[in-house]
Order: structure tokens, then C-alpha cells, then sequence
């Protein structure tokens, strides 16, 4: 059965976008493939992702820059893994995950069945999202909102191509956060991210105040807000599980 493993990126040292695209792709990438991924996707916040997050960044987060994802049948080949993405001059958090995959590229009408290769950059819009579940509520009733409410009401109000939820089964390196999920979200175009009305899913004005208290109340229900961190990203698949 194979193993799902992710990787939130921060630079060890000065690197500019277009540096961390070649340097995870060109150089991490055929390494981690080497070194046991047997499948792997990567999204970088690269020099091709010019699209601002529609979630604001607090001076209370530190966004990471890249995320790496990878399926592996051994979890011993682990330290091998993440010495490639050390040695990349990158300070690494890990997490082993369930993967859920809620809406796959033409599971909608927001967007067509994936018709590109891997290895080239997939022609959408990616966010990434670590979940942080507030202490004073169980986990439980927490995953219930976000699987059983959060989940379908956005995925019926906001137009995403594809959405990803990846339950956090272990915190792997020390001093990561212990985030209980991690979320990839699809759009199609900058449009859906940076114009509200597209990104809520409105057609008029009251109805863009009503969904964003929806949304708002929502979120605020299951997450702290004041520290939510989502980075736009170019997507990757470099050797897809998906097909």
C-alpha cells in the first residue's frame, strides 16, 4: 500500500522564484525518484505564479514556498527523501497523509479532464492551505465540519477545478506544526482567485455579502484565521498517481 508523504518548503537562504523552480525541478525532482518516490508532484511559489492569495497573510505566518508530495512503499526511505530536499538548501516540516481526493480535474463544470503531460506546469491556479485545529475543539466534531460542511459548501458555491483533502495521520519532523490537514485547491484562472464575485460564486452584489458570511462563518468555525497561511503556487505533477 503506498505511503503518502508532504513537504511544506522554506528557504534556507536567499532564492528567487524562478531559482526554486529549477532548483526543486531540475534538481530535487530526478533525485527524489531516484531515492524511492515512486510517484511525486511538486507546487512551488515559482516566478510563474504572479496571482496573490485570496487568503490573507497575517504577520503571524511564515509561508512556505513550495510544497512536495510524495507516494512512497516504504516509509524507511523517508530520511533519504528529505536529505535530498535538505541539501537544497531548504528547511523542510513533514507529514504523512490519507489523500482524499473530493473533485478531480473534470469532476465539474469549472474544469476539463487533465489532458497535459507530467512535467508541465498544469494550466490552473493552486493554493495551498494548511489546517491548524484550535485546541478547545475535539477532533471529532472538527472533522466532521470540515468533511461534512465545509467540504460541500464551498465545493457548491466557489468554482474550483479540483480539490484535494489530505488528512494528517503523523507529524514527522520536529518542530513542525501540527497541522491536522493540508488543502489543495484548482482554479482556473486568475479571474476565479482575484475577482470576488468569480471566487464566491456571486452573481450580484447581495449575493457576494451572503456568501462570504457564509464562507466567513464557516471557516471561522473550525480554524484560527489570524493564522491561516495559503500560498498560490504553480502546479507540478511530475510523475502523477493520478493517471
Amino acid at each position: 500500500m503506498m505511503i503518502k508523504l508532504i513537504y511544506l518548503l522554506w528557504p534556507r537562504r536567499p532564492m528567487e522564484r524562478e531559482e526554486r523552480r529549477i532548483n526543486l525541478l531540475e534538481k530535487c525532482a530526478p533525485r527524489l525518484l531516484e531515492a524511492g518516490a515512486t510517484y511525486l508532484t511538486i507546487n512551488i511559489d515559482d516566478d510563474h505564479a504572479d496571482v496573490p492569495s485570496p487568503t490573507p497573510t497575517t504577520r503571524l505566518t511564515d509561508p512556505f514556498v513550495a510544497e512536495v508530495s510524495m507516494w512512497v512503499e516504504d516509509l524507511g526511505r523517508r530520511g533519504v527523501l528529505e536529505s535530498v530536499l535538505l541539501d537544497a538548501d531548504f528547511d523542510i516540516a513533514g507529514y504523512r497523509v490519507t489523500e482524499h481526493l473530493y473533485t478531480d480535474y473534470g469532476g465539474n463544470r469549472h474544469g476539463k479532464h487533465r489532458d497535459w503531460p507530467d512535467g508541465e506546469r498544469s494550466p490552473v491556479i493552486v493554493s495551498v492551505t494548511p489546517l491548524e485545529r484550535p485546541r478547545r475543539i475535539p477532533k471529532d466534531r472538527w472533522m466532521k465540519h470540515w468533511f461534512n460542511r465545509q467540504g460541500p459548501m464551498s465545493e457548491a458555491m466557489q468554482p474550483r477545478s479540483r480539490y484535494v483533502r489530505n488528512v494528517v495521520e503523523e507529524v514527522l519532523t520536529p518542530g513542525a506544526v501540527p497541522y491536522e490537514g493540508i488543502v489543495e485547491e484548482s482554479w482556473p484562472s486568475a479571474t476565479h482567485v482575484t475577482d470576488p464575485f468569480v471566487f464566491y460564486g456571486a452573481r450580484n452584489r447581495l449575493e457576494l455579502i451572503k456568501n462570504m458570511a457564509v464562507m466567513a462563518q464557516s471557516v471561522a468555525a473550525f480554524l484560527p484565521i489570524w493564522k491561516i497561511t495559503s500560498v498560490t503556487m504553480s502546479e507540478y505533477f511530475i510523475r502523477s498517481p493520478h493517471g
